[in-house]
């Protein structure tokens, strides 16, 4: 069962949250700029929790290098005791304010860490994929205590990106194995860049400002980027579809999509925010990561404020 659909990307903020089939939380291409929602409704059900791995599925050909920006991503998100030389504002920073929405609930906001990696380079389910499609490339992950993450190549086509999506989460059928997370997130580099690329690519639609520089160096991955950080703090938050979310479970804003198009502090349509720029290289980020690595991440709403809260 699939929930909720991502496009953090869209233009400079449009995205609600799309459906996958059965879909939770997400985001999607629709208005330009969502009227935001004044509070987050707990809807009393289950939140991810504990030790978490995170298994990426790469689906479609990825250079090492574009593996490596991903794998670094995630390895970011609860870094080890021992790595204390992280900078900030961090990607782990940006995670730990989800622990607002895990106050109310008094669960711990639970630890992702790395965890095996699988590549499909062969296309084996051919290379226009449905949401079936997606959970069977998830189910090649955990089947329990584990986030699955399907990500799909930039000549990968799949039902509804680029018209509809980015990307989506949902959760695998209740089983005796157990019921684990999914997130999918597609590379729109040669296939929708204006749209789930934005701030790194011209947007399709909308005020035509200058695209930001990727602090990657690829725009492609670094919008996958964008859109897997806002589908696992929905998945977080909203695993199975009865946890945090505003307006209708069918079409629900979560953690990021309630904020989407939001960078930084001053954002407004088609201007993501006030970045951090890398003197060197020109990028704009807003959160540090492993290995020296920058990110930019979507801006989390605030359960206890009801806005929208940024890194910088």
């Amino acid at each position: 069962m699939a929930f909720s659909t991502a496009s953090t990307a869209l233009v400079f903020a449009l995205l609600a949250s799309v459906v996958f089939r059965g879909s939770y939380g997400g985001r999607t291409l629709s208005a330009l700029v969502e009227e935001q929602p004044l509070a987050m409704t707990y809807h009393k059900g289950a939140l991810l929790a504990g030790n978490v791995s995170v298994n990426l599925i790469y689906y479609g050909k990825f250079t090492a290098s574009q593996r490596a920006i991903i794998s670094d991503f995630v390895a970011s998100l609860s870094p080890l005791p021992h790595q204390k030389d992280y900078l900030e504002p961090s990607v782990a920073t940006w995670w730990k304010t989800l622990a607002k929405y895990y106050a109310a609930s008094r669960t711990p906001l639970p630890k992702l860490g790395l965890g095996k990696q699988v590549v499909d380079e062969k296309y084996s389910l051919g290379r226009s994929l449905r949401d079936a499609d997606l959970a069977k490339l998830a189910a090649r992950g955990a089947p329990r205590n584990a986030v699955n993450v399907v990500l799909t190549a930039e000549d990968v086509a799949v039902e509804g990106f680029c018209m509809s999506r980015c990307g989506t989460h949902g959760a695998s059928r209740r089983s005796r194995a157990g019921r684990s997370a999914y997130v999918w997130v597609g590379n729109s580099a040669a296939q929708c860049p204006g749209q789930c690329a934005w701030p790194f690519h011209q947007p399709m639609y909308g005020p035509q400002a200058p695209p930001l520089v990727a602090p990657n160096g690829d725009v492609g991955v670094d919008g996958m980027i964008i859109n897997l950080a806002g589908l696992l703090a929905g998945t977080a938050t909203n695993p199975f579809g009865n946890g945090y979310f505003q307006g209708p479970k069918e079409a629900p804003l979560e953690a990021a999509t309630a904020c989407s198009g939001v960078y930084g502090k001053g954002a407004y349509p088609g201007y993501a925010g006030d970045l951090l720029v890398d003197p060197v290289t020109g990028a704009s980020y807003n959160a540090h990561g492993a290995r020296g690595r920058k990110y930019l991440l979507p801006a989390l709403f605030d359960p206890s404020t009801s806005s929208c809260s940024t890194l910088v």
